[in-house]
């Protein structure tokens, strides 16, 4: 694994000390695996959809969790019965696919039509979190706050 040196970057930055631990942490996948396929599209500025092909998966055969920073789908075809294939071209073997999140992207909602998963991510970034206007005071009573 190779590791990068971020310190020129924090000489100017605050606070990303996490954003470089990630980076150089994070770990390669462990299966390069094709299925399901999928995309992502940005469907607006702050709006992202992820669709994954799920032929032969029902709504009740998937899962969807999402948590801090990860998105995982799973499919597992339940089982009806054994049937005697001549030819099988149709995968229903169990998956799990995970997507990494950036911070502040929440899953908006889900959908499945025509064997397509259809996932909405919205990024919403709290209000203390957007840029705003700080006044300045004069005076010579103005100091550092005092921690509580």
């Amino acid at each position: 694994m190779r590791t990068f040196d971020f310190s020129p970057f924090s000489r100017s930055t605050v606070g990303f000390e996490g954003i470089f631990d990630r980076l150089n942490n994070m770990q390669p996948p462990e299966k390069v695996e094709g299925f399901p396929p999928y995309d992502i599209v940005r469907t607006g500025d702050d709006a992202f959809r992820i669709t994954l092909a799920v032929a032969g998966f029902a709504p009740d055969d998937l899962s969807i969790t999402a948590q801090q920073n990860l998105l995982l789908v799973t499919g597992r075809k339940s089982q009806e019965g054994q049937r005697e294939y001549l030819h099988r071209g149709i995968s229903d073997r169990t998956f799990e696919r995970r997507f990494d999140l950036a911070d502040h992207i929440e899953v908006h909602g889900a959908s499945y039509d025509n064997g397509l998963l259809r996932i909405d991510l919205v990024r919403r970034i709290p209000e203390a979190m957007k840029p705003r206007r700080i006044e300045i005071g004069s005076g010579s009573k103005q100091g550092v706050p005092k921690a509580a």
